[in-house]
């Protein structure tokens, strides 16, 4: 991570999923990396889903507030408690709709509310957040997958709502979304069949040299992990 300063410190949250155990394990091995924190509902008892937890997780680094370079969401589910995608506008269901909102839009919502105060001030800092192209509305062209485009597309929003918002006190803070390519991970196994995927790995350096090359004029914003930017 070139554009952060040397001795730069991240949190990654979600570590022990595919991707973000991926993010974790390359920003411990970068020399300019001082602190690689992982956080995660396995190891931490972080649920995006409970507010409380995230404010408590928040709260016991208080004392670190304004010290983070880097924050990187690497949460998200594409299947819920066995419910996948739908395939037809028939097959919506209120209560798996409400999930998918639950942690791919409030969940994101309630880190940028309790994680995004950590960032620095004095310097360039990030928050990153994993999306997905399948969220963006101007580039559905094959219908489809309702619960979970609609709340990728909510969480797009609110991503490009709160970069404005941090952007008044925090001029130097950058807030994206970021899509990883389709991974080889549990998450999109199932649905990735004949489709050339991406190592988790892979997928982890593309989204960190993606984070290299944005300056702070591009905040708010919606990008492929090659740097391409994805239409809303």
């Amino acid at each position: 991570m070139k554009s952060l300063e040397n001795g730069y410190r991240a949190i990654v949250i979600g570590a022990s999923g595919g991707i973000g155990a991926a993010l974790l394990a390359r920003l411990d091995a970068d020399p300019r990396c001082a602190l690689a924190l992982p956080l995660s509902r396995s190891r931490d008892g972080l649920d995006i889903t409970d507010e409380q937890t995230v404010r408590e997780a928040a709260a016991r680094l208080e004392d670190q507030r304004g010290s983070f370079d880097l924050i990187f969401n690497a949460t998200g589910a594409l299947v819920i408690e066995g419910a996948g995608p739908e395939k037809s506008i028939r097959a919506i269901d209120a209560d798996h709709m409400a999930k998918q909102f639950s942690v791919n839009a409030i969940g994101p919502a309630l880190l940028l509310k309790y994680f995004s105060p950590l960032l620095r001030r004095d310097k360039r800092s990030v928050f990153a957040s994993l999306s997905a192209r399948v969220g963006s509305i101007g580039d559905n062209r094959l219908g489809g997958w309702i619960s979970y485009r609609a709340a990728k597309a909510a969480q797009n929003q609110i991503i490009r709502t709160a970069a404005i918002e941090i952007a008044r006190t925090n001029p130097q803070a950058i807030i994206v979304a970021l899509h990883p390519g389709t991974v080889d991970t549990k998450l999109s196994h199932p649905f990735s069949k004949g489709r050339d995927r991406f190592t988790p790995d892979q997928s982890a350096v593309r989204l960190l040299e993606t984070i290299d090359g944005l300056d702070q004029s591009q905040t708010g914003q919606f990008f492929a992990y090659d740097g391409s930017t994805i239409e809303w």
